[in-house]
């Protein structure tokens, strides 16, 4: 079906609003939690419509499976308990007719258990994610909000999800927080908290969580902003959205994914907005009423930007500007223009997308984490990508200036134990010692190795290289990548395998990289060091606990 906007929809002028048009309904009266769906990735994209008392309560595209379905999705339908709603569905009666009601989604009992879930890096129950959105901390729990299809394992129907953590390693699901309405589907964003009221929202002494993100129609995206005053749970969308239209003024769709912040020395909030060829900047005193600033080229969505010291050093500061590839530039910023000194690099590279780092953390805290969308796939799960594991990014002064590094934050080594370590062996030594480990589904390896010629040498998988060191033309795993000593023989690694990805730190998170785990068929070798005559200097394996437990 051609696409369609979600304005047009909402105003009744394009299929799905006519009734008409839809092929099977049925009505059901809710009293159960869920409403599970059975989809089939061979089927057509179908409109489905919900409605309630003769008005819309939801509608979406689904892969409706009309016989036997490869997975369920599911609707929180908590809110309506005790209402009858009709479903419309444009496709085949027959798929229709497999919904039914529960107080548990399909295959509850074997959630977080399946095959190829993930065990340390979250992932939803059910459908698709992407881009992390909202990172914030506030009152004892870290918010991941992100771009979640509820309703398939592919892209579609943008909706921000949401999960809560006290630890940034175990986190627990909630319902979903922001969906599709007149302006367009819900696409990336931030979120901040309101403390000084200056958007008006406040309730007493409860300072509102707002949220600014891109509402995207085929036509249009636009920047709106919603608060909620029960720490995330509920949201009310601002009556009068969209507080940001640029469509005429950069003559592109492309203008989305608003990063807010409050800049202290101005007593104003800024927002970095990607726009057509770059990031913009504007400023607010209400969060409500935005003024153009200024814009820096060179960057592709999901801006953030941020102030870090240098070397651990408060009086030294410089400020960041990422784009969702994770390059980077460094420079000042005076709140209403960021002004660019080196750039641009890059510290991650691989799956890695989207990144945003944590707003609002305590003031004793003081760390920068980021959290990235790892784009990994799991083969025969009801579930598509994964968030990385978060990170702490610092400045360090290199051979090469000023650089971003990044490394696991601490939170994650609860997860760890140690098991073996060895030192100054041969390679042939550690593949022996190693064996024991080749059936693990999880495991953190760290080591360093020593290369006696200047080509290639690294560590694999089953034949996949995890590490691919190619001195000569310095490249690891095909990326360039220059150590701090330039004549050094030696590179280290810190190496997290999960069941379907794997994320590996170089020389102190001096750069990072993360991939796709691959299947393991054609080949039996097992972890395998590689090379010519390399001596691995340091050895250390760690069992890895599951956060699901």
């Amino acid at each position: 079906m051609k696409k369609i906007s979600m304005r047009l929809l909402q105003a009744g002028l394009l299929l799905g609003i006519n009734a008409a048009a839809y092929a099977a309904d049925t009505t059901i009266t809710i009293t159960k939690t869920y409403l599970n769906l059975p989809v089939s990735q061979k089927a057509d994209r179908k409109q489905m419509r919900f409605e309630t008392g003769g008005k819309q309560e939801r509608f979406f595209k689904i892969r409706l499976a009309d016989t036997e379905p490869e997975y369920w999705v599911f609707c929180d339908v908590t809110h309506l308990k005790g209402k009858t709603i009709t479903i419309k569905y444009e496709g085949n009666s027959a798929g229709i007719k497999q919904i039914y009601q529960d107080d548990k989604i399909a295959g509850q009992d074997s959630l977080y258990k399946e095959r190829n879930r993930p065990q340390f890096h979250f992932t939803t129950r059910r459908g698709w994610i992407n881009d992390p959105n909202g990172l914030i901390y506030f009152d004892g729990e870290y918010h991941l909000f992100y771009q979640h299809n509820p309703y398939e394992k592919e892209w579609e129907n943008m909706h921000w999800a949401h999960a809560v953590s006290t630890d940034l390693v175990h986190w627990k699901e909630l319902p979903l927080a922001l969906s599709p309405d007149s302006l367009g589907t819900m696409f990336s964003g931030s979120t901040v908290m309101d403390y000084k009221n200056s958007a008006g929202f406040n309730k007493g002494s409860q300072p509102a969580m707002i949220a600014a993100y891109t509402a995207a129609s085929d036509h249009k995206q636009t920047q709106c902003i919603a608060y909620s005053l029960d720490k995330g749970r509920t949201w009310t969308k601002y009556k009068g959205n969209p507080v940001i239209d640029s469509k005429e003024k950069w003559n592109s769709v492309d203008t989305r994914d608003p990063r807010v912040s409050w800049y202290e020395p101005g007593k104003h909030w800024v927002m970095v907005l990607n726009e057509r060829d770059g990031h913009s900047i504007y400023t607010s005193i209400n969060l409500k009423d935005w003024t153009y600033q200024s814009h820096t080229t060179g960057f592709w969505e999901c801006p953030d930007l941020f102030e870090l010291p240098v070397d651990n050093k408060p009086g030294r500061k410089k400020w960041v500007m990422l784009g969702a590839s994770n390059s980077y530039m460094i420079g000042s910023f005076d709140g209403k223009k960021f002004t660019p000194e080196s750039g641009k690099h890059y510290f991650s590279t691989g799956s890695i997308y989207a990144a945003q780092t944590i707003t609002n953390m305590p003031d004793a805290d003081g760390r920068r984490i980021q959290i990235g969308w790892g784009r990994i796939s799991h083969q025969g799960m009801p579930f598509n990508g994964q968030m990385l594991m978060p990170t702490e990014l610092t400045l360090k002064t290199t051979k090469n200036g000023v650089r971003v590094f990044s490394n696991p934050i601490k939170e994650y080594n609860q997860l760890f134990t140690p098991q073996n370590k060895w030192t100054n062996i041969s390679a042939r030594q550690a593949n022996n010692y190693l064996k024991t480990y080749n059936d693990k589904d999880r495991l953190r390896i760290k080591t360093t190795i020593r290369l006696s010629h200047a080509t290639s040498a690294g560590l694999s998988l089953f034949g996949q290289r995890i590490l691919d060191y190619d001195m000569n033309h310095n490249l690891v795993n095909g990326v360039f990548y220059s150590p701090e000593d330039m004549t050094s023989m030696e590179i280290s690694a810190d190496i997290y395998i999960d069941r379907t990805s794997i994320e590996v730190f170089i020389d102190g998170g001096a750069y990072s990289y993360s991939m796709e785990r691959r299947s393991t068929k054609d080949n039996n070798e097992g972890l395998h060091f590689w090379g010519t005559n390399i001596e691995v200097k340091n050895l250390e394996v760690f069992g890895v606990q599951s956060i699901w437990n």
